[in-house]
């Protein structure tokens, strides 16, 4: 594992958004556009009503959530509630990087958001080894 640096200060907030925003940047073209759509949150952790909802204890289980309808499964009378909206919650995937040791923070950030946007696309294990060859 490598070691953090004396002072070093973690990614806040806005350095784990410009990561994500990078991500949908480098998405294949078919996919970038429809990927804009998507709101974006980043939070430290996912709040404890979703936590609750999703069964899960410790809050550094989540990297991030999508929330919404897979475009596979919208209809044009569907009548939207709220935005499709990407989580991505800093501490866990913090935490996730540090104990890899073995990649970057950006792979992460991507990987996560990679597999989120799977969820919103409908995307089947292919398609995501296809957009996030995470294992290379």
């Amino acid at each position: 594992m490598t070691q953090t640096p004396p002072g070093a200060i973690a990614p806040d907030l806005a350095q784990i958004e410009q990561l994500a925003h990078g991500a949908i940047a480098g998405l294949p073209a078919p996919y970038r556009a429809a990927a804009t759509q998507v709101r974006l949150r980043i939070e430290d952790f996912a709040p404890d009503d979703l936590l609750e909802a999703m069964g899960i204890d410790d809050p550094f289980e989540l990297t991030g959530l999508y929330e919404g309808i897979p475009l596979t499964e919208k209809s044009v009378s569907d009548q939207p509630m709220q935005p499709d909206t990407i989580w991505l919650f800093r501490r866990p995937i913090l935490d996730e990087w540090l104990d890899r040791g073995d990649v970057s923070l950006e792979d992460i950030v991507t990987h996560v958001l990679v597999h989120e946007l799977a969820h919103h696309f409908g995307w089947s294990d292919d398609d995501i080894a296809r957009i996030d060859p995470w294992w290379e």
